[in-house]
């Protein structure tokens, strides 16, 4: 059974979340990217929170600039650090402790799971990462792999002022593409329903500005051709370095994120603990749901 909830919380942020399991039990949060929402998360909810499987309090929020949580205009409020404060906030008000036992996160969910484990090592158990790149490797890869600065160029568009009316143009048809072409339609995983299209219609109807805005505020995206070379901020290594065991999960056959991202993340994550799969797509916990749980149950058992 999904509850869903509005959780309002101290900086003024509100996030509409999915949950399943006791309130009081082990705490498991699950962040998901763009353009999704909270609702990806529902099998891996339920499954999580049955007693067999550690009958954990799983939540998944809707990020900020998602659905129904809150979408402030501006900019700058959709900077990293925020979302991360909205993450500690909602584990706050989950547990006195504040403390989650397993973190997953996908895509820019991903991005704010990594910066969350390095600044909250101390209330963190576990982190899961599907695919999602490490800012350490990310940034090395945008400065110096033109394959990954070809398939990172999508961050661009998104970044431009008219996004949100190309994106919504034609009953989403851009969006849709993005799934299609990594074969979610018929003819390829089979995920992309009408059921699910209409889960997300619901979700898009509530505005894209918010997660575009993602892409607008982070300096993390390629050169435009004929511009000059992007300047990355400077991250010393104590702001890179993620201490808690953590479980990256990358189906190989996602086209906007290259493998090339994984070569040298064991210097920033010294527990790490690398699944790579083939035959998958970026849209992996749509694909195969019960195999992202396996995996990850997996990983929770042997992390004991």
């Amino acid at each position: 059974m999904i509850q869903t909830f509005a959780r309002a919380l101290p900086n003024g942020t509100t996030l509409s979340c999915r949950a399943a399991g006791e309130s009081g039990r082990p705490l498991m949060v699950f962040l998901h990217g763009f353009p999704e929402a909270a609702f990806i998360w529902d099998a891996l909810l339920e499954h999580f929170s049955q007693p067999e499987h550690g009958g954990f309090r799983c939540v998944a929020p809707n990020l900020r600039g998602f659905e129904k949580s809150s979408s402030p205009s501006e900019v700058s409020a959709y900077r990293a650090h925020l979302l991360i404060q909205d993450i500690e906030q909602l584990a706050q008000s989950e547990r006195a402790d504040g403390r989650i036992e397993v973190l997953v996160a996908h895509d820019w969910g991903g991005a704010f799971g990594w910066g969350y484990g390095n600044q909250h090592a101390d209330k963190l158990g576990r982190l899961v990462i599907i695919n999602s790149p490490h800012p350490g490797t990310f940034m090395r890869e945008l400065r110096d792999n033109p394959a990954q600065q070809a398939a990172s160029m999508y961050m661009n568009f998104l970044a431009r002022p008219d996004a949100e009316a190309l994106l919504s143009a034609d009953d989403y048809k851009r969006l849709w593409l993005s799934f299609t072409q990594m074969k979610a339609g018929p003819e390829g995983y089979g995920w992309l329903t009408e059921e699910v299209k209409n889960k997300y219609r619901e979700v898009w109807d509530h505005g894209l500005t918010g997660a575009c805005n993602l892409y607008r505020v982070t300096p993390m995206k390629p050169a435009i051709p004929g511009q000059p070379a992007v300047e990355f901020p400077e991250l010393s290594r104590d702001r890179l370095v993620v201490e808690v065991p953590t479980f990256v999960f990358w189906a190989l056959d996602d086209a906007a994120l290259l493998p090339g991202l994984l070569e040298g993340l064991e210097d920033y994550v010294p527990k790490l603990d690398l699944k790579k799969v083939p035959d998958a797509t970026h849209w992996i916990v749509h694909e195969q749901p019960q195999y992202v749980a396996g995996e990850i149950e997996a990983f929770i058992a042997r992390t004991q």
